[in-house]
């Protein structure tokens, strides 16, 4: 695992500098802390840190071919490297290191473009073609390793964070208000989009290739759902395990010591399940708890650890975590309102104490429809068949007035939601889950040009044109989970497991993200993933006999933190500050009133706010810490 970054001269008048990409270098050391390399001529600037997992002694980087016409600077894990490497070797290739990067770059001088098909992993990679000064840029199929671009008149810049981007000279660092009005409804930016007005994400499964000055961009591949094939369930629960067993098999290659991070849930059980069925040794499981009985799961992670005998380690979560704010905002370059990162760092940060390496079952929810809101759309469609007057006039007001639950979810938090959400269009009723500012919400809070910019915008353009892509004849289901595959998971899962494990140097890798499972997941009639109420169906059928019945038997829960208890205690001095009347004022993108009424709100427990709030005090943060003091 690695970071990696470059430049690309475009103008003569612009001069690569070594000390510039060794500024973009440091920038991400935390992504590889055990080497760094250079690769520099007249027109380009490769670099890269390293997190050595596989050949510890002769893996440097770039590596490069055998007349060192291609450099590779790579991010990633190749699984299949060991075949692709043979295949190579027989076709004339001569290989000098025993690492996995060095069959990308052959492959490439193979294959050119199309080598992307022949890797089984997760990646970001960069090539640099000295015969034809050429760039080649991929990103792995999901999106599980990052990376950014940067193109203006003099250069082409990339790297696997934007804070590599920043500090080469002349980046202009400008808000972009189309992605901030996403971010504040989302809690996260959409592909290709970033918060930084001309900085942009290359999406998932494509690939860039950047050639005397000209940038061209290509997807190679998608996970569209398809037509089922006529199989019995039993059909797809045995192919569904034995992909699953061989994605886990695959990720246990290492150098290094590795382990799992378990939650206690069935797609983190099921990979410590089939490690152990290929481990010699007990695996190293890691779990976080928490205060609020309510927010803890470890009951069902110590479950799982002594059905399989795992070697455990927990770590219990105190508000005194809040401290942590700024460090990890700093770590995700963007604001990102998912409570989420807390627990993610935290279990990261202990594993790393313990191995290098981490499976974890990330990617479930998305393939088998294991989210509440699947349910919610079903029961929303006989929702919508009451009389408008009674839902809206009668059932409305009354939920509205039921102050919110201080637990976790529950009857009134549900409740709310779902209702809030049964107003909205067929697509975005379905995404209200993951929706946390609406639009009348918008015209209150919003301010100045970024009022303009929602106005004559589409806060849900990406959502809409996932829907309107799948859109071929298969069921609502199959199209709800090719939107969230394509939207949250890429931009919200996958980033916070990158930026969070990555923080402590932590290489995570997710057994479920591997193309050959998304490809046979997306062929799964929807009927076998939600039936009835059953969320998750197939693959429990697939586990049944590898998980213990209180795994595979009990309730969806997310990992989340008791934040709204938080801001009305441990965050609440934060809270009073970064959204303070006056600093809000001088910003100038929202509405001053507005936000100090969420705020008094919230704190009086009269409305849960702490979404909204949250996403504010996190911008706010990022404001000073990326616009204001400039690094």
């Amino acid at each position: 695992m690695c970071g990696i970054c470059g430049i690309v001269q475009r103008r003569e008048a612009f001069t690569i500098r070594r000390e510039t990409l060794q500024r973009m270098n440091d920038a991400i050391t935390h992504r590889g802390p055990d080497d760094e390399g250079f690769y520099v001529a007249s027109n380009v600037g490769l670099a890269m840190r390293r997190l050595s997992i596989i050949d510890l002694n002769t893996g440097h980087q770039p590596i490069h071919n055998e007349d060192e016409s291609f450099q590779i600077v790579f991010n990633g894990e190749i699984y299949n490297y060991q075949e692709l490497r043979q295949s190579l070797e027989e076709a004339g290739h001569r290989f000098y290191t025993k690492s996995d990067t060095e069959a990308i770059v052959h492959g490439y001088e193979e294959y050119g473009a199309e080598v992307v098909h022949h890797l089984r992993g997760m990646f970001a990679f960069a090539i640099w073609d000295s015969k034809s000064d050429t760039l080649f840029l991929a990103r792995d199929r999901p999106g599980i390793k990052p990376m950014h671009y940067y193109l203006d008149e003099e250069k082409f810049l990339f790297g696997s964070e934007i804070k590599a981007i920043l500090q080469c000279e002349r980046v202009p660092r400008e808000v972009n208000l189309e992605a901030l009005d996403r971010f504040l409804t989302f809690e996260y930016v959409f592909s290709p989009e970033t918060i930084f007005q001309g900085i942009h994400k290359l999406p998932p499964g494509h690939f860039l290739l950047f050639q005397r000055g000209e940038l061209r961009i290509e997807q190679y591949w998608d996970n569209l759902p398809v037509t089922p094939e006529d199989h019995d369930e039993a059909y797809y629960a045995q192919h569904l395990a034995e992909l699953l067993e061989h994605a886990v098999k695959i990720r246990m290659i290492s150098d290094v010591p590795l382990g799992a991070l378990l939650s206690g849930g069935i797609d983190s059980s099921t990979i410590v399940g089939f490690m152990a069925k290929h481990s010699s040794q007990p695996v190293k499981t890691f779990s976080i708890g928490f205060e609020d009985q309510t927010y803890n799961e470890l009951e069902y992670a110590r479950t799982v650890s002594k059905h399989f005998g795992t070697e455990h380690y927990e770590f219990i979560i105190k508000p005194d975590a809040v401290d942590l704010v700024e460090k990890l905002v700093k770590n995700l370059d963007e604001p990102f309102g998912d409570f989420s990162i807390f627990p993610t760092y935290l279990v990261s940060k202990m594993a790393r104490e313990h191995v290098t390496v981490a499976l974890s079952g990330d990617g479930g929810d998305e393939l088998f429809a294991g989210y509440d809101t699947y349910i919610a759309d079903r029961l929303a469609r006989k929702y919508q068949k009451l009389p408008a007057v009674f839902r809206n006039q009668v059932l409305k007001p009354l939920i509205e007035r039921i102050p919110p639950s201080p637990k976790k979810k529950g009857l009134v938090n549900r409740t709310k939601r779902f209702i809030e959400g049964a107003m909205l269009s067929p697509e975005l009723m379905h995404t209200r889950w993951m929706m946390f500012l609406q639009d009348q919400e918008k015209r209150q809070l919003y301010a100045g040009d970024l009022l303009n910019t929602y106005k004559y915008g589409n806060s849900y353009q990406y959502i809409q044109e996932y829907f309107t892509r799948s859109a071929n004849g298969v069921s609502p289901l199959a199209q709800q989970e090719y939107v969230d595959i394509k939207t949250y998971l890429t931009d919200d899962i996958l980033v916070k497991v990158d930026r969070m494990s990555m923080a402590p140097s932590l290489e995570a890798r997710v057994p479920f993200l591997d193309h050959k499972v998304m490809e046979f997941a997306a062929a799964i009639p929807t009927h076998l993933k939600l039936k009835g109420f059953t969320t998750k169906y197939i693959l429990k059928k697939a586990v049944a006999d590898l998980l213990p019945e209180k795994i595979l038997t009990r309730g969806k829960e997310g990992f989340s933190i008791p934040i709204k208890n938080w801001l009305m205690h441990e965050l609440r001095p934060l809270l009073l500050d970064t959204l303070s009347a006056e600093r809000i004022k001088q910003r100038g993108y929202f509405q001053p009133e507005y936000v100090q009424r969420l705020v008094q709100e919230h704190l009086a427990g009269k409305a849960n706010h702490s979404h909204r709030l949250w996403a504010l005090m996190v911008f706010e943060i990022w404001h000073q810490m990326y616009l204001d003091q400039k690094p």
